[in-house]
């Protein structure tokens, strides 16, 4: 029976030796060990001071007094240049909604869709994505055109970690409305743009959130705001999509408030954050605060991003920080057959950060 332990025992430790390190061939290139780098786009969300009225003109005095987000950008940030047309957004929030408002300038308002739940992107649209807990998953996705479509999805998890969007979901409660300034459709005249209202009810929000309550003063959620613009020419008195010059469609702009760096707005952990305060529109002092966790959730999303390259090239997940090219970062990394996951500590040492092979990142309770 001893000898049995001993010859086990040295079998298991042979085991651990090898799940502990990669052969030196199954390395990261280097040229796939590239760090992403993570600047969102923050903003403080004040409370109503009164009611909001979704009507579409953003004149209630609340809606006067709350900050614009910055300019949009190209979601590609600055390999491409600025958008051709200005566009910006609010929020707000009280006990029953997240408010949120955006103004876009456009010569020319058209819309041709009017049935809920159609793909909005294929008109000029604005869109909105929400991830109430950080964890990339279980998000919503949120579209409108000029005409006031909308379309609402609900998403388990991104399209790169293999899902299917529920779009027969509808976001219960909803409100919205659109404004034109100029006329819509009508290719003989100059417009100034339109604004887009939309209430979104936090009691629907919450439903995919961890602990499913409203947010409280200093919460942050995680979200995204999109405008889809395509180039039009003017065709017997119709908007028709410009083509290339072998006849193929144009792509459309796209153009965001916190850029994803590629065409993919489908990357929750690079959208804006967005920090609740109990402050009203009246007392806006309140100091947008980082996370004090931030470098540990960027460097785990940097791990999830290396172990995808890493098993797309050599069919396995990496078990090592070595093999990942990843030294630096004082990660432990659990991996399975066909899964992995990796955690830190928390800065304060009471808790630990986890990510795993789809994306989902998690706080130990």
């Amino acid at each position: 029976m001893k000898r049995i332990n001993q010859i086990g025992l040295v079998v298991c430790m042979l085991g651990l030796a090898w799940a502990c390190k990669q052969p030196i061939s199954n390395i990261l290139p280097e040229e796939m060990a590239v760090n992403q780098q993570f600047n969102p786009e923050t903003y403080v969300c004040y409370r109503t001071a009164g009611t909001i009225s979704v009507d579409g003109k953003l004149d209630d005095a609340d809606w006067e007094k709350a900050p614009w987000t910055n300019l949009f950008v190209d979601i590609e940030g600055d390999k491409k240049p600025a958008p051709t047309f200005a566009t910006r957004a609010k929020m707000l929030w009280d006990d029953q909604y997240f408010y949120v408002a955006a103004e876009m300038e456009e010569p020319h308002v058209w819309g041709t869709l009017l049935q809920r739940d159609t793909v909005i992107f294929y008109d000029n649209d604005f869109e909105v994505f929400i991830d109430p807990d950080w964890d990339t998953h279980n998000y919503y996705e949120f579209e409108i055109n000029a005409l006031n479509t909308v379309w609402d999805l609900l998403l388990a998890k991104p399209y790169r970690d293999q899902t299917m969007a529920i779009d027969n979901w509808d976001i219960a409660g909803l409100k919205t409305a659109v404004h034109i300034d100029g006329t819509i459709n009508n290719p003989t005249d100059t417009d100034k743009g339109w604004t887009v209202e939309i209430a979104f009810p936090l009691n629907a929000m919450c439903e995919a959130k961890n602990g499913q309550r409203p947010p409280i003063d200093g919460e942050q959620w995680r979200v995204g705001f999109s405008r889809v613009e395509w180039q039009t020419i003017i065709e017997n008195a119709r908007y028709i999509k410009k083509k290339g010059p072998n006849g193929e469609r144009i792509p459309e702009d796209n153009w965001v408030w916190s850029a994803t760096d590629e065409i993919a707005m489908h990357k929750p952990e690079l959208w804006g954050v967005v920090q609740f305060s109990d402050n009203t529109t009246d007392q806006q002092n309140t100091v947008y605060q980082q996370n004090k966790d931030w470098e540990a959730i960027c460097n785990l999303r940097n791990l999830y991003y290396r172990q995808k390259y890493y098993r797309k090239q050599f069919g396995e997940f990496a078990s090592s920080l070595q093999a990942l090219r990843f030294d630096q970062f004082n990660a432990e990394i659990t991996v399975h057959r066909n899964t992995y996951t990796a955690s830190v500590p928390s800065v304060d040492g009471q808790t630990r950060w986890y990510i795993r092979e789809d994306g989902k990142l998690w706080q130990s309770q």
